[in-house]
């Protein structure tokens, strides 16, 4: 499994991707890869197609819960000539060029500060941020329980 963590860490609550990341590195599941970037590039195409399954961890606005997590299908992003593509175009250049499409989800967490240029969470997003890592480890328990059972 790999987890993209992206986002600028110099926008405050911007950087939810990337603390997310480093939070999942730091505790060092089993089988779990977490990297860290400002943006998805057409460069981690060849990331994805080798891996299973990929969690893409970015900020989120405006959002009433604390995190949302959830599946994600490709899509075509319209510009691959662009520095920034979005996790759908991602997948959808991925199974173009590599011919594969790994599993995929979401974890969006929700931010609330992002105007200044700052590094450090605000109080509320790092709240959010350890509800997001308690949530994706249990998640990744679970996985692992039913691939054990049904493997």
């Amino acid at each position: 499994m790999l987890v993209i963590g992206y986002g600028n860490p110099g926008r405050m609550d911007d950087g939810l991707g990337p603390a997310f990341a480093a939070r999942i590195a730091a505790a060092q599941l089993p089988g779990i890869e977490a990297s860290q970037d400002y943006q998805l590039t057409v460069e981690h195409a060849l990331a994805l197609a080798g891996t299973d399954v990929v969690v893409f961890a970015d900020a989120a606005i405006g959002a009433s819960a604390p995190f949302e997590f959830g599946p994600l299908q490709p899509a075509e992003d319209g510009d691959l000539s662009s520095h920034s593509l979005s996790p759908a175009g991602l997948l959808s250049l991925c199974r173009t060029v590599f011919g594969v499409v790994p599993d995929a989800h979401v974890m969006a967490i929700s931010g609330v500060a992002f105007g200044d240029v700052a590094e450090g969470l605000s109080p509320q997003a790092a709240q959010n941020l350890d509800r997001a890592v308690a949530f994706f480890t249990r998640w990744v328990a679970g996985c692992r329980v039913r691939a054990t059972v049904e493997g």
